[in-house]
């Protein structure tokens, strides 16, 4: 261990010797003094690691000395040790930001505690969690091997997830390294599985899984046969892991009452999940049922434009009493503000769907801007920039708000994103899509290890626009990639964050339902 140096400042600093000279066998470097002053100097010249700081002292109390502590270095750890229970003083000084607080008589174990908490925190939590992953590795790689089944997988990725956020913390990349290959070998027998499947799953919802076109009817229905008003957060293209960074953000102010992972349909694109998700219906069934309000790839025009008319129509389709509900997009911080302005006036109101596109917008800016893939280079810094988003968004000022009074608040997405790393190559005419995760059109041409590929899209429930259309979708990590200009396009588009395709991070995603604390 390096020498970590620590001031002790207490008025009666000599009759602490007995407890200085066990610390310093347990190798640290202690400077005893008697009062406050001399603690600001010492900590304005010198190395310090940890202040251990007596309140009751002559001249400056240890309040005073800790106020002026902080201001010359606000992240220096300071330990207030007192004979003092009151409980205005341990406010005082919590408000103050101090590391602990302890109670005289302190014996030198109590003390050599609080050191490794605010020392060795980090290296005893890294070590005992890339042991207990390591431990966990084996369950998991054999649960992988052991043919899951569609909620087995989802609980897969759910532990997978877990681990990830909990390595984050150790900053071991030995550990996270193994972890990301884990995820990859993963992300391999889910595609296997995926393509056994998927094609059952829309021939017999009895043989299904939980799809974004049932959703909304097993899931929302049931919470609004009582009285409380429920506000449904739909974050467009949010993954499972940065879901998992705003929770506990989210629960400050809310209780969790329940949470599911769910499929996102096929393709994992916004005009397909989103519009299956409000519909209450797959794609095939809007194209057949409601013309009017589907538009498929080829045609001009936005894909999600009626999104509000979707909704309208299962609401009036699947309950028997009309309700009062809102529907509001949010594109920019414009709309956000407004949201937040009007947010009391939606608690009269039975359901409100918002819709929240920034998470969409930052990855589809993140491809284009090199800033973007500065700041957000990987997983882990992409969960950072999301996180850092919702402390300071105007979502979390709405949520606020209506947490002041009953109601239930939903968080769900239509689909997440994956890091694309290996490029495929693909063939189409020039009315192919552009999606780099999923192709429909005529006379596609691809590598067929790569893709789940449909002849007939409508045994995928979906439209075709003629008779020789056809789907593939990008399994794993990969992207298409024309020939023409392929090195190009290669460099440009890899390690971005991309949709459509057949992964975990895609595919398996949120819905959880909270009530407000109060």
């Amino acid at each position: 261990m390096n020498e970590i140096k620590i001031l002790w400042a207490d008025d009666e600093i000599d009759l602490l010797k007995p407890q200085i000279l066990f610390l310093e066998q347990k190798g640290y470097q202690v400077q005893g003094i008697n009062n406050g002053s001399d603690a600001i100097e010492i900590c304005k010249e010198g190395k310090v690691d940890v202040v251990l700081l007596d309140e009751s002292m002559p001249g400056l109390s240890g309040l005073e000395t800790l106020a002026e502590i902080k201001k010359i270095k606000p992240s220096l750890p300071v330990v207030m040790i007192t004979k003092n229970e009151a409980e205005d003083l341990m406010e005082d000084a919590i408000g103050n930001q101090i590391a602990d607080y302890l109670i005289k008589p302190v014996n030198p174990n109590q003390i050599l505690l609080t050191l490794k908490k605010l020392i060795d925190n980090k290296r005893l939590v890294s070590a005992k969690t890339n042991m207990a992953y390591q431990q966990e590795f084996q369950k998991i790689f054999m649960k992988i091997q052991d043919n899951p089944n569609a909620d087995e997988w989802i609980d897969i990725y759910k532990q997978l997830i877990y681990w990830e956020l909990e390595l984050d913390k150790t900053q071991s990349d030995e550990m996270q390294e193994v972890l990301s290959m884990q995820k990859q070998e993963a992300n391999v027998e889910f595609g296997k599985f995926i393509i056994g499947n998927y094609k059952k799953w829309m021939q017999s919802e009895d043989s299904a899984p939980m799809l974004s076109h049932n959703l909304f009817k097993k899931h929302l229905l049931p919470v609004l046969s009582d009285d409380m008003p429920t506000y449904v957060i739909l974050i467009d293209n949010l993954r499972y892991d940065q879901w998992k960074v705003i929770q506990p953000i989210v629960e400050q102010y809310f209780r969790q009452e329940s949470e599911i992972g769910f499929y996102s349909f096929l393709p994992t694109a916004t005009q397909y999940s989103r519009n299956a998700m409000f519909a209450g219906m797959t794609p095939l069934e809007i194209d057949r049922s409601l013309p009017e309000f589907w538009k498929n790839d080829e045609e001009e025009g936005g894909k999600n434009l009626y999104e509000k008319e979707l909704l309208n129509n299962f609401l009036k389709s699947n309950l028997s009493d009309t309700i009062k509900w809102t529907y509001q997009k949010v594109t920019n911080s414009q709309n956000g503000k407004a949201l937040v302005d009007n947010i009391q006036n939606l608690s009269n109101n039975k359901l409100n769907v918002i819709v929240y596109n920034f998470v969409d917008m930052l990855s589809h800016a993140r491809t284009e801007m090199e800033v973007l893939k500065e700041l957000a280079g990987d997983e882990k810094a992409y969960r950072s920039i999301t996180k850092s988003w919702f402390l300071y968004s105007p979502l979390l000022d709405a949520l606020k708000k209506i947490a002041s009074n009953p109601c239930r608040v939903v968080f769900t997405t239509d689909h997440g994103t994956i890091r694309v790393k290996q490029a495929s190559k693909c063939v189409g005419d020039r009315n192919t899509t552009t999606n780099i995760r999923y192709k429909t059109g005529k006379n596609l041409q691809f590598n067929e290890k790569d893709v789940l590929f449909t002849r007939n899209p409508h045994e995928f429930q979906l439209p075709k626009t003629n008779v020789s259309s056809s789907f593939i979708f990008a399994k794993e990590d990969l992207f298409f990639v024309y020939p023409n200009n392929f090195n190009h396009f290669v460099k440009f588009f890899k390690d971005t964050f991309q949709h459509g395709g057949i992964s975990l991070e895609e595919m398996v995603v949120p819905f959880s339902v909270f009530t407000n604390r109060k």
